[in-house]
């Protein structure tokens, strides 16, 4: 869909009027191209204590020019600011300062990600405190960056060092256009991640989808496609045509099936095994909307939704998990919704669904450890798709430009975040909810 207000203000009559006027300025971002460097530079800063000269090493023999304290005319790439050593709040101020003045010089486009260690219970109020300040700390330098920048957060387990190879997996994700739209955001790291192909990060591996025929769905397909992977393409038989159509495009194999059916777990083990092989990765991409306020809310419209994007999932991977079907370490992928996280109006039923989705992955990772896998979900917010192109022209401007990044996301950013969750550089995390949303506003 177009975004006829981005191509308008990014005219050089348009950028001038939106700096005098005060407008949203949402600049184009840059996204995944296969052979194109993904940072915009090779200046990288490393800010924090010792504990960050790993990193710099590794960065460096990675053929980047790595700085180690802020410096003037300096265009940087990606700054890493290590908070992984803090104890107490106070701890927190001289990298902090740091990366503020590093922020002045950031190149369009860049990347920066905050190292840190996830808060717990158990830990001393004081560390607790400086923690979870990190992570507050993200939030609002995400929310300052311009110019197509993000800025999220690594928080690193026991064990996890920053120069780690565990680390280095999802760092290189996130500093790189495969997460373009992804913003403010927070991924906990256990050991465990691996590296891949940068190109083919899913090369050999056999993926399912389900609502595989089109919108989101469809770019998933192709995604995991040309990350290397082989893909049984799933959807209702109303779909067939369309699912036919991505199925012959991607070199895959369609299977008409209703998720909701009793055995559709099964039946997906089955066409995978006699097809494609074990399962590898699998995609729970479904979904319906039923949209109704809850005082107008009928039986039907509330159990077809929960049916559909919740009970389905919850089914399918009982039925996965003891089929003996899937492969040595497999990656589970749900797709949730930022209205899982903040609720809408009018769709009570969606988001019950949806949150359910993110409580169901979270408990669902112990089990999938003992399998050898992981579980998780992503969270899209406003994507330009066919459902956001049916909402009042108002409302989908107001929606675009309620991020910080001030536009909507395109399916290939969720499709890029899935492509990153079944892959092994995601093997060290698991349990959790990966937001696709430029930083949205709602629910944030």
């Amino acid at each position: 869909m177009t975004d006829s207000y981005s191509r308008l203000i990014n005219t050089p009559l348009g950028k001038r009027a939106a700096k005098a006027l005060g407008l949203p300025h949402p600049v184009p971002l840059r996204r995944y191209e296969p052979g194109v460097e993904d940072l915009p530079g090779r200046e990288v800063l490393v800010l924090g204590g010792e504990g960050a000269d790993p990193l710099a090493a590794r960065l460096l023999s990675q053929g980047r020019s790595v700085h180690r304290h802020p410096e003037p005319r300096t265009a940087y790439a990606a700054v890493i600011a290590d908070f992984s050593a803090a104890a107490e709040p106070g701890d927190l101020q001289e990298t902090a300062l740091a990366l503020g003045h590093a922020l002045k010089g950031m190149a369009a486009h860049g990347r920066i990600v905050v190292l840190g260690r996830p808060a717990s219970p158990q830990d001393a109020p004081g560390t607790a405190a400086a923690r979870a300040g990190v992570v507050g700390l993200m939030r609002s330098v995400a929310h300052e960056v311009r110019r197509g920048a993000t800025c999220n957060a690594l928080l690193l387990e026991d064990g996890v060092e920053p120069g780690s190879d565990d680390a280095a997996a999802p760092l290189r994700f996130l500093l790189s256009t495969r997460s373009a739209y992804v913003n403010g955001q927070p991924l906990t790291v256990r050991p465990g991640g691996a590296a891949t192909d940068p190109d083919r990060p899913l090369a050999g591996k056999t993926a399912v989808v389900t609502g595989a025929a089109r919108g989101i769905g469809a770019a998933i397909v192709r995604r995991l496609s040309a990350d290397g992977a082989r893909v049984l393409l799933v959807d209702v038989p109303a779909a067939g045509e369309a699912l036919t159509n991505v199925a012959n495009e991607v070199g895959g194999v369609a299977l008409q099936l209703d998720i909701t059916a009793e055995d559709a777990g099964r039946r997906i083990a089955e066409a995978a095994s006699a097809r494609l092989g074990p399962i590898d990765v699998l995609v729970h991409n479904a979904g319906i909307t039923r949209d109704k306020l809850l005082a107008n809310m009928d039986e039907a419209r509330w159990a077809s939704v929960i049916a559909v994007n919740v009970s389905s999932q919850l089914a399918m991977n009982r039925q996965l998990l003891d089929s003996g079907a899937l492969g040595p370490a497999p990656r589970f992928v749900s797709l949730a919704s930022t209205s899982g996280i903040a609720g809408n109006r009018g769709q009570s039923n969606y988001a019950a669904s949806k949150a359910g989705i993110i409580g169901m992955v979270a408990a669902e990772a112990e089990r999938f450890a003992r399998a050898g896998g992981t579980v998780n979900a992503v969270a899209p917010g406003f994507i330009e798709t066919e459902m956001t192109r049916a909402m009042p022209a108002v409302t989908r401007e107001v929606a675009r430009r309620l991020n910080s990044l001030q536009q909507g996301g395109v399916p290939d950013d969720v499709a890029q975040a899935v492509g990153f969750l079944a892959s092994d550089a995601a093997a060290g995390i698991s349990g959790q909810t990966l937001r696709v949303c430029g930083q949205s506003m709602v629910g944030a």
